[in-house]
């Protein structure tokens, strides 16, 4: 049975949890955390780790140093799936990654009936295939944009042109017009559709990929058998963080930039992509197991997937019920 424990001072000495983290905007529940300073009221102290990507930070967790981490879906099974003893006990967002595109290729999504016309407008009138930016394959915007392309939309493969890079880079390529459009997350979409007015959203995150699974909280197995009231605490005030992204987005603004801005992102910039239409912050997990399970199946295809999971033992639930219900 999972103990919520409350969420006043607590006496005894705080439980000392390691946390791996990706500093991108689908973490904000974490940055909340630190940032109102929640966790050691609750008893838990967070040494917080930052890492560059999603298979670096699996290396990380393969070390079993660390006891939590904030990563997305896709680095999650790959870390199951290679034996490192992690349960997803929470997610953070569902259908974040949208297409946003520009110049010409935006121009024929604006004409086209459909996404598949769209693309095969572009190519006659630019005599090449659009180029898409995303991140690295196996990555979920990669995989996601992916699926909508074979998937919903099915579009030919030598219609479009898919760069795989980091997220800086797509940030790059976009404003500079090198490519088309990007399969990526806030804050990005906001930031080019400030500095490109022509820039438009060509696919939701829902339509590209219905209820995608993205960013997660995965503890180790360890800590859970040893230490489940700090699990309770933590997936407690993911919760309560969780709603206060959707309901006061403007007063964390400055935690996320102190997470992510790196000195270059405004304040505004980022309360206006966590009010964007692409965020959509959850944390219960049931929501994105069946999805997690269609994600798997499709990266399989790929062959981005060297091996399958069970989905249903990659997760447990019952911090997140016990909270839930506690709350």
């Amino acid at each position: 049975m999972v103990v919520l424990a409350c969420l006043s001072p607590i006496a005894a000495q705080a439980t000392h949890l390691k946390v791996a983290y990706l500093p991108i905007l689908p973490m904000a529940q974490l940055f909340v955390i630190d940032g109102e300073g929640w966790a050691k009221k609750a008893g838990l102290e967070l040494e917080l780790t930052s890492f560059s990507s999603g298979p670096a930070l699996v290396q990380a967790l393969a070390s079993n140093t660390f006891d939590v981490a904030y990563v997305g879906i896709g680095p999650a099974m790959v870390a199951r799936a290679n034996g490192i003893p992690m349960k997803v006990v929470a997610a953070n967002g569902v259908n974040q990654v949208s297409l946003i595109g520009r110049g010409d290729l935006a121009a024929a999504f604006a004409a086209a009936a459909t996404p598949a016309e769209a693309f095969t407008a572009f190519r006659r009138i630019s005599g090449r295939p659009a180029r898409l930016a995303t991140l690295p394959k196996g990555s979920v915007p990669d995989t996601v944009l992916r699926y909508w392309l074979a998937n919903i939309v099915k579009v030919a493969s030598d219609q479009t042109e898919i760069l795989g890079v980091g997220e800086d880079r797509v940030q790059q390529l976009l404003l500079s017009g090198a490519v088309d459009a990007g399969s990526i997350l806030e804050p990005i979409l906001t930031i080019v559709q400030e500095h490109d007015r022509n820039a438009r959203i060509l696919a939701t995150g829902n339509a590209m990929f219905p209820d995608q699974p993205g960013a997660i909280v995965a503890v180790s197995e360890h800590v859970i058998s040893a230490s489940p009231e700090a699990v309770s605490q933590l997936v407690a005030l993911h919760i309560r963080a969780t709603e206060l992204i959707r309901e006061d987005p403007d007063s964390i603004a400055s935690f996320v930039q102190d997470a992510i801005g790196k000195g270059l992102i405004s304040r505004d910039t980022l309360a206006a992509a966590l009010k964007s239409p692409a965020m959509h912050p959850v944390a219960d997990p049931h929501v994105i197991i069946a999805a997690t399970r269609a994600m798997q199946d499709f990266q399989l295809q790929l062959g981005v997937l060297a091996k399958p999971v069970i989905v249903d033992d990659l997760f447990d639930t019952r911090f997140y019920d016990a909270a839930s219900s506690a709350h």
